[in-house]
């Protein structure tokens, strides 16, 4: 497995190691012991992932910025099994000299790169293909009563997001997305992180 450090420090895009020939391929998508190497920590103090999700969304969709609070925050491991998303992280952590910044990769069916998304950052993602099916493991149960949400366009993170790949098409929200609020709100009530855990 490939392991790129990204500009912020937490997130991880990981790319398996792919064996192919004329027939397809063969890829490990999850192994415990390279992710703990990959994270810089003992197996032993891997946190558990206990919740897979998938989801399927239309071109031009955009999921997010999402994250829990305590008592039951999330880290994510996502990854695009057919289509193609750009993927996000925003860093939430107050403390953070990077608190606000995000980074931001594109995950497909055809690179199989996943991107780790620690406690302590928002996600989301917005659909480029024409479908995209995405899988993703968490760190800490759904948690309603925790869930947050951050506003994708605020000015203040300036996320580049890649519409110009939609040819025209506007981003697709559901109206709680559209109307999550502003980082400044959400830090003035108390909805950010101290630090994050691995």
């Amino acid at each position: 497995m490939q392991v790129e450090h990204l500009p912020l420090e937490g997130p991880l895009l990981l790319t398996p190691k792919v064996l192919g020939d004329d027939r397809g391929y063969f890829l490990e998508s999850w192994n415990r012991r390279r992710f703990a190497e990959a994270l810089g920590i003992a197996e032993a103090e891997l946190p558990t992932f206990v919740q897979d999700n998938q989801s399927r969304s239309s071109r031009g969709v955009l999921r997010g910025l999402h994250y829990q609070v305590d008592p039951e925050p999330q880290a994510k491991l996502v990854r695009c099994v057919a289509g193609e998303i750009f993927d996000v992280a925003v860093d939430l952590r107050r403390d953070s000299a990077s608190f606000g910044q995000w980074t931001g990769a594109r995950l497909s069916g055809t690179n199989h790169r996943q991107l780790w998304v620690p406690v302590g950052f928002a996600h989301g993602f917005l659909t480029l293909s024409d479908t995209a099916e995405v899988l993703y493991k968490t760190v800490g149960y759904w948690n309603r009563a925790c869930e947050r949400s951050l506003r994708w366009n605020d000015p203040a993170i300036s996320i580049d997001w890649p519409v110009a790949d939609l040819e025209g098409l506007e981003p697709l929200l559901t109206g709680k997305d559209a109307e999550a609020p502003t980082l400044a709100v959400a830090l003035a009530a108390g909805d950010v992180f101290s630090e994050a855990m691995p």
